[in-house]
């Protein structure tokens, strides 16, 4: 059956079924079974948040098939959506993920080429489960998949991500008697509609608007979604093209931008949007070149939700600027602080029935979107704002510019969580000038410990990572990041210099203590 945006269906629907059952029906008829050529090698393919490596070096169609025989025992669901982006890899991983569903028994709705956004229709839509293959913004080289539940729900470590783990290093069982079906499914053009009946665009002004898709997903939803009469759209590297000859499908890089603020330039387009691999994130450059903080994209999208549903809550990552729960409030909303991710935000909106959520890593969350993140919905919104009124851009965003930021800086060290620890006890006799014991770390959680004390004057939380409110008003947060052996350090302030001053001190510290890996 379908569910309705904005609802928050059981996150386990089937699960009670299994109750008390083994992982996989029949597994104990493979007990002490060899291991399986292949084991050692899928260990490492769940993260986090998703399922995502070198492939077919190490995410192959054995592992696929697996995954899709694993997600239909965890789900119990006798339907089971398919996606897949533009990488040369996807289509036979996504025939060999629906190989594994149907040897389980369940149906498969195969949903073709989308962006993930779009598979977060079907299934909410539908409300099937779901499951989208693509690498989002890593190199050509590699793939994953994205899971969620039926309406959209996430799956990440602890509600589901670790079994589908244990299946990856574990004997199969043999698939069942009745094989599922396979059916075809186009919904491209239902994604469109329930976009764009979300944010109308027939009052706005003509605009003038530059789009790089970077050879990604946006290349095929883009020129759908942004179809009207009163948009005019530059296409910039529309091609899908999984090798991304262009450049890498990731925003958050400047290098990766800076051909679509030259082309916004260029052409006197009144703004730019660009989009990551998968296309379920969305930067925004203004009508100067000048690139739009997400921080401030959250705080206009909060004001225009806040404006339909007043009092509602709105969700932001601890890494956003801390201008976001001003402005939410500010609008009459209730600001609700979350960790880095999109299974945290989504759990958190649901929990408070939020209106919208961001992150600073341009994913944005909406109600009527059942909490899932969607880049094209957010493109819709500041179109909207910027078209509705007749300023440009620039001068629209700066009433939710307020403090300066750094851009998130990678420290690579060889293990994240110790080189926090080390930092705090480097400073641990309370050393305030950058030095100490001179602990040698290498470890990023001991690195994050060792800086927490060389700020320990300073008020402190360990929501996610360490974040550090220093007199003034300045922060910064260090954790480590879920995917990679590297810090990421973010840090605001008053101005620019205030901000190099924090982040220098940080670099410090962790330079002093052994924290970065000079390799």
């Amino acid at each position: 059956m379908s569910t309705t945006p904005g609802t928050a269906p059981d996150r386990y629907a089937g699960q009670d079924r299994h109750a008390g059952q083994d992982r996989h029906a029949g597994q104990d008829r493979h007990a002490g079974q060899d291991r399986y050529p292949g084991q050692d090698r899928y260990a490492g393919l769940v993260k986090a948040y998703d399922i995502r490596g070198l492939a077919p070096e190490l995410l192959d169609a054995e592992a696929a098939r697996r995954i899709g025989a694993a997600f239909t025992e965890l789900t119990g669901a006798s339907r089971i959506a398919v996606a897949r982006d533009m990488r040369a890899t996807s289509p036979a991983l996504a025939a060999a993920f629906a190989d594994g569903v149907r040897d389980r028994g369940a149906d498969v709705l195969d949903a073709g080429l989308g962006s993930t956004d779009y598979l977060y229709y079907v299934s909410g839509s539908l409300g099937v489960p779901g499951a989208m293959f693509t690498a989002s913004h890593n190199p050509a080289r590699y793939n994953g998949v994205k899971l969620c539940r039926a309406g959209a729900v996430p799956v990440g470590d602890g509600t589901g991500l670790e079994r589908i783990r244990a299946a990856l290093t574990e004997p199969s069982p043999p698939p069942v008697a009745a094989r599922g079906g396979l059916a075809a499914l186009d919904l491209l053009d239902g994604y469109v509609a329930h976009l764009r009946s979300l944010v109308g665009l027939d009052g706005i002004r003509p605009l003038k608007v530059v789009v790089d898709a970077g050879n990604g997903m946006a290349g095929l939803t883009a020129p759908k979604v942004l179809d009207h009469p009163l948009l005019r759209v530059v296409p910039l590297y529309f091609e899908l093209d999984g090798e991304f000859p262009n450049h890498e499908a990731d925003p958050m890089k400047a290098a990766n931008v800076a051909d679509l603020k030259a082309r916004v330039v260029a052409e006197g387009a009144d703004l730019g949007l660009a989009f990551d691999g998968d296309a379920d994130r969305c930067f925004v450059v203004d009508e100067r070149g000048e690139g739009v903080s997400p921080s401030q994209v959250i705080g206009l999208i909060a004001a225009r939700e806040l404006a339909r549903r007043p009092g509602r809550a709105v969700v932001h990552n601890l890494i956003t600027s801390r201008a976001v729960p001003e402005l939410i409030a500010e609008a009459g909303g209730k600001p609700v602080r979350s960790r880095v991710g999109h299974s945290f935000v989504k759990a958190l909106m649901a929990e408070h029935d939020a209106v919208f959520g961001g992150e600073h890593s341009g994913h944005y969350y909406f109600h009527d979107f059942w909490f899932a993140d969607t880049g094209m919905l957010a493109a819709l919104h500041v179109l909207a704002a910027l078209g509705e009124q007749d300023r440009p851009l620039s001068a629209l965003m700066a009433g939710y510019t307020r403090y300066a930021a750094s851009d998130e800086i990678n420290v690579r060290v060889s293990d994240p969580e110790a080189a926090v620890e080390a930092v705090r006890a480097a400073f641990a006799a309370g050393a305030d000038d950058g030095a100490g014991s001179g602990v040698p770390v290498s470890h990023p959680a001991a690195a994050v410990q060792a800086v927490r004390a060389a700020f320990a004057a300073a008020e402190t939380d360990l929501l996610d990572g360490l974040t550090v409110e220093l007199p003034g008003g300045a922060w910064f947060n260090l954790r480590a990041s879920q995917t990679e052996p590297v810090l990421r350090l973010n840090a605001e302030g008053a101005d620019a210099n205030e901000v190099a001053t924090v982040r220098g001190r940080v670099l410090d510290v962790l330079a002093v203590h052994g924290g970065i890996d000079p390799s």
